[in-house]
């Protein structure tokens, strides 16, 4: 424990809070070429690879993982969620940030439902996080021209 005249000489540090998804808070100026910092909370990509990966020691399975490049020219390994998917190479794919547990490396997830990453067929339950609309509702669809028609 320090005394009150050495925390007089040397006052103490405030700690730096480390960054865990570093990738969203650049930004690259194109017509500078040079890069900023500007958080944001996704960022849209290019796959680069998809891929599957085994999980850390308790676990045992395949995931699926694609490699992307950023908008702003930086590579990240992400997640794809879900059961079964339709992304390929030079597809378009908006990023999060969010860890997987039992990946190493992994900090970022593919969001489901947007660009060409289609959402989760068949999916019933925490719909909203695999780009899933709900199931027997017609969309704009026949019965609303029908009620609303010439008389």
């Amino acid at each position: 424990m320090p005394t009150v005249s050495q925390l007089v000489r040397k006052p103490r540090k405030k700690q730096i809070k480390k960054a865990r998804s570093v990738a969203l808070k650049k930004w690259f100026n194109a017509k500078d070429r040079i890069y900023k910092v500007y958080s944001s909370p996704f960022k849209r990509g290019v796959v680069l690879s998809v891929r599957t990966m085994t999980p850390r020691k308790p676990n045992s399975a395949l995931r699926k993982v694609a490699r992307v490049r950023l908008s702003n020219k930086q590579e990240v390994t992400a997640y794809i969620p879900g059961e079964g998917h339709e992304i390929s190479e030079h597809s378009i794919v908006l990023v999060r940030s969010g860890r997987v547990k039992d990946l190493p490396g992994v900090r970022y997830q593919v969001v489901r439902g947007k660009y060409d990453a289609r959402g989760v067929v068949g999916r019933k339950t925490s719909r909203s996080r695999y780009g899933t609309k709900k199931q027997g509702i017609a969309t704009g669809g026949v019965s609303s021209s029908a009620e609303g028609g010439e008389e």
